[in-house]
């Protein structure tokens, strides 16, 4: 994306010169070919501008108006101002311009998922998928933990795959035996990245227990209502 050709600097004053507040804007425009424009606006009006090759103010609205354009001013060092915000203007524009020529490199930082390519049997292998996605430019680094410990032995990386909005995407995948009371961890690590950004993974094998109570607790449950109804019988009979 290329920089703007000029800067604008603008800067409201409320004036108190009346009993109706107004509105004065003071505005610099810093042009990359060297030139500096200062003006200012009463309630989105021009009043004046300065004019640097003669070194004055001109006012472009007559005098007599009330109020007077030069009385709202009094007490403004502005045609100094105006000649130290074109030294600024100088510094900012050489500053686009270098950076015109030679613009920062985009950057998109990635966000990653990390999860098992088939559900999960303790004992049995299987392989966990790190999924790193929406990084630019095409260039990160993964590694594994297990428990804390670095693990290389297992580890693939797939090459990068282009997204269509111009980032890329990457997988890397670790084999393993999960057991109960292990922890696993990717950690992605990119020039976008403050820090590097990382996922935990660890077996969780209380789904495999959850049927079995489910089952056990609707039988005991459709029992008791069977053994109420059946006394409820009883009793009104029995009357």
């Amino acid at each position: 994306m290329k920089l703007p050709t000029v800067i604008i600097l603008m800067f409201n004053i409320l004036s108190a010169c009346s009993q109706i507040p107004h509105e004065i804007t003071y505005i610099t425009g810093c042009f990359v070919n060297g030139t500096t424009e200062i003006q200012f606006e009463f309630d989105a009006e021009e009043i004046l501008y300065v004019d640097f090759s003669k070194q004055e103010l001109i006012y472009t609205v007559p005098a007599f108006l009330d109020p007077d354009p030069s009385q709202i001013l009094i007490g403004l060092s502005v045609l100094k101002d105006a000649r130290d915000n074109k030294e600024l203007c100088s510094d900012l524009t050489v500053m686009a311009a270098a950076e015109e020529r030679n613009p920062p490199e985009e950057k998109d930082a990635p966000d990653s998922n990390l999860y098992p390519a088939e559900d999960v049997q303790l004992g049995v292998e299987n392989k966990l998928i790190c999924f790193v996605n929406h990084f630019y430019p095409p260039s990160i680094q993964v590694s594994w933990t297990k428990n804390g410990g670095p693990v290389s032995e297992g580890v693939s990386l797939s090459r990068y795959f282009p997204n269509n909005d111009g980032t890329f995407h990457q997988f890397s995948t670790l084999t393993f035996t999960p057991s109960e009371g292990d922890v696993y961890s990717c950690t992605v690590e990119h020039s976008a990245l403050e820090t590097p950004q990382t996922s935990i993974w660890e077996p969780d094998v209380r789904d495999h227990s959850l049927g079995p109570d489910i089952f056990c607790g609707v039988g005991l449950t459709l029992g008791l209502l069977g053994a109420g109804v059946f006394f409820y019988c009883v009793s009104h009979h029995g009357q």
